[in-house]
């Protein structure tokens, strides 16, 4: 990985060891959605996983590297909002690996009792994501745990295989939307992208209450900047990592913006037009899709990426208008 980035080889090699968990997740052209886009919209669905998000595949990948690399680890520790959590809690318990997961206050609680049942310990401290990454990393020093971050090469491998089954199951797409949180998805997506030789742009979208990877692209460094974000919790990024955004410089067309009603409007029309239900950061790429007509072309892609929102925040949603 001299570029940062998964070759097609070792892509195929990580789908293989994920389909003895799950079998590869569909995309579908949908007739609804493409209408009131005014253009061929596909959708790729990774809510249909074990743990309703793309984020298992990275977490598979990297704890069977774990496992034959550095047999000795015993217990892992690593922060998020949930769906890496999840994915790490799941394929830690399979490893027979102890899994501590850092939320922040105030998280999920459906989250939560999900990463519980999937054998992680949970901790809540801090009052964002990178204040609960802070606090995980304290635990790692004080204890001797492994450390997992939220952005690692083996984590940007498994999240490929998703754009490696989309990108080779859809027709030619002009461009494909990717959300953005700390950068595992839309790295994986280039990598396949790069890989096959198309010449699909790849845009990011990001929270515009958590603009930090939107500035920083911009800037060409990285920029800090709070989260506000009240429904697009899985994309709440404070602080980028350097390789994550160098990649993303390397090779995203650009980054776009949206706010939170444009995200939980995307959730609604998930919803109407698709009965697929999406979380917020789930319906990140969807909303920037939709924001952007027509300038992405007559045949886009976006990634549902997870649907693990909490009922009564979905309630409240699918109460507005699509």
């Amino acid at each position: 990985m001299g570029t940062g980035l998964p070759t097609l080889d070792e892509i195929r090699k990580a789908s293989e060891l994920i389909y003895r968990t799950m079998p590869a997740t569909p995309q579908y052209a949908w007739p609804l959605l493409s209408a009131r886009a005014g253009a061929e919209v596909w959708v790729k669905h990774e809510n249909h996983s074990p743990v309703g998000a793309f984020k298992i595949r990275g977490g598979l990948v990297y704890m069977d590297w774990l496992r034959r690399e550095r047999p000795g680890v015993k217990t892992v520790v690593t922060a998020t909002r949930g769906n890496h959590g999840q994915s790490i809690a799941l394929a830690a318990t399979r490893m027979g690996i102890r899994s501590v997961i850092v939320v922040p206050q105030g998280n999920s609680s459906e989250k939560n009792r999900a990463m519980r049942e999937l054998g992680a310990e949970l901790i809540e401290a801090g009052d964002d994501f990178q204040a609960a990454l802070e606090h995980a990393v304290q635990l790692e020093r004080e204890n001797g745990w492994h450390w997992v971050p939220s952005y690692h090469p083996l984590l940007v491998t498994g999240v490929a295989t998703a754009a490696l089954e989309f990108l080779s199951a859809a027709p030619a797409l002009d461009t494909v939307y990717v959300a953005i949180g700390m950068g595992s998805g839309i790295a994986g997506t280039i990598a396949v992208r790069d890989a096959l030789g198309l010449r699909t742009r790849v845009v990011g979208v990001v929270s515009r209450h958590a603009p930090a990877f939107a500035l920083s692209f911009a800037a060409g460094h990285i920029v800090e900047h709070a989260v506000s974000t009240r429904i697009a919790d899985g994309v709440a990024c404070r602080k980028p990592t350097d390789s994550a955004l160098d990649i993303v410089r390397g090779g995203a067309d650009r980054i776009i913006e949206v706010d939170d009603d444009e995200v939980e409007q995307a959730m609604h029309i998930l919803f109407a037009d698709t009965h697929n239900v999406a979380e917020g950061a789930g319906a990140v790429g969807l909303a920037g899709l939709l924001k952007d007509r027509p300038q992405g072309g007559p045949r886009v892609g976006t990634f549902l990426g997870g649907g693990n929102v909490d009922s009564a925040v979905f309630a409240r949603v699918l109460g507005g208008s699509a």
